[in-house]
Order: structure tokens, then sequence, then C-alpha cells
């Protein structure tokens, strides 16, 4: 999996395929980590969140781990002077050699990227790494319940993993609902909010 042909696009494609609503979603619940001291975003891609997580919360430690260069050198340049307080990791999630605990766990656009035998390990890996209580903010793709929400979140998943399998050689080839994994390492659905039909989901998680 390599963001790095993409990372130069990934502003205007995000604008062309969904508006404002990802980085809403991104957004929508950045106030629950106004007590969060230490703040780790895995799969930080082209600098969003972290921009609006430093803006509204500068005296905030946020570690970003990327797997792309290219990626972390396009969000480096979008949040310039912004970004000095940033933390960056250039490494992939199972081999990131960091035993940090952070109060607070963001994945936005991450968990869907992986297979469903991959995706136990990245989110067991990821909650070792939260303190106790953390809070852990899931903002994905997700497929409603039924109907034509069902139906129309269908054709765009396929077309979306058709396209980065291609691109980026994604190894997922469907969505893979994390809800359970997170139950099992202790996590609490605190909060939801769904976009789009429930197209998009953003989520508010707890260990408790």
């Amino acid at each position: 999996m390599n963001f790095d042909r993409l990372a130069p696009h990934y502003h205007w494609m995000e604008a062309l395929s969904g508006g404002g609503l990802l980085q809403q979603a991104r957004t929508i619940w950045l106030d629950e980590l106004k007590d969060c001291r230490r703040i780790l975003s895995a799969g930080e891609g082209h600098g969003r969140f972290a921009a609006a997580c430093t803006a509204r919360f500068p005296m905030a430690e946020l570690t970003c781990m990327e797997a792309s260069a290219a990626m972390i050198a396009v969000a480096q340049t979008h949040l310039g002077r912004s970004g000095d307080s940033v933390r960056w990791h250039h490494a992939e999630l199972l081999h990131w050699q960091n035993e940090e605990k952070f109060d607070a766990l963001v994945t936005c656009f991450f968990l869907d990227c992986f297979p469903p035998e991959e995706l136990t390990a990245v989110i067991a890996n990821l909650a070792i790494r939260a303190a106790p209580q953390a809070v852990w903010l899931v903002v994905d793709f997700a497929l409603p319940a039924h109907g034509l929400a069902r139906w129309r979140a269908q054709v765009v998943h396929t077309l979306m993993y058709f396209f980065f399998r291609r691109v980026v050689a994604l190894p997922a080839r469907r969505l893979s609902a994390p809800d359970h994994l997170l139950r099992a390492q202790g996590f609490q659905l605190i909060a939801r909010r769904t976009y789009n039909w429930g197209l998009l989901r953003a989520d508010v998680w707890q260990r408790k």
C-alpha cells in the first residue's frame, strides 16, 4: 500500500468527491479531545486533521504516523509554521517502534484500508498505545443497514476499492466494520454522527 502517487492530488480529489463532508466528519468531535494532552493520529494522510487539531489545541502534543513520505511532505507544506510542533513518524503502524501512551487516538479514513485479518492486528496495535480512559475518534466510510442507502453505499464502495486497489495497491477488497474489535479492546461507543445517507460515519469511542 503506497499513497505516494496520490499525495499531490489528494486535496482536489477529496474536494471533488466529498466537498467539505470528509473534513466535517474529521472535526465534528474535535472538542472531545479538549482534555487530552497527548494525541496520536494514525494514518494522518495530507494533514487536514492535524491542521484542525493544532489550531484548536495548540498546547497539545500531536503525533502523526503516516506510511507515505509524500503525504507527510504535502501535510507539512499545508500546515506551514503551525505544524512546527507536530511530531511526524514515517512508518507503517505494525512496524512502528514506539511505546508511548496517548490520551487520544485518531483514525480518519485509515481503518477501512485493511482486510479483516489485518484490521484485527491494527486495532490491537493501536489499543496498546492507549492510556486508561483514552478517547478514540474513528472517522470512516460505513455501510448502512438496509434500503436504498445501503445499495448506494455498496456501489460507492465497489468503485472506491477498485480504484484504490489499482492505484495504491490497497490490501482491502471491501469495508470491514471495526466496532466489535474496538469493543474487544475495552472501548465503548460514546457518540456517532453519520453523513451522506450513512456513507460516512464519525464515532467517539472511549476505554472504560
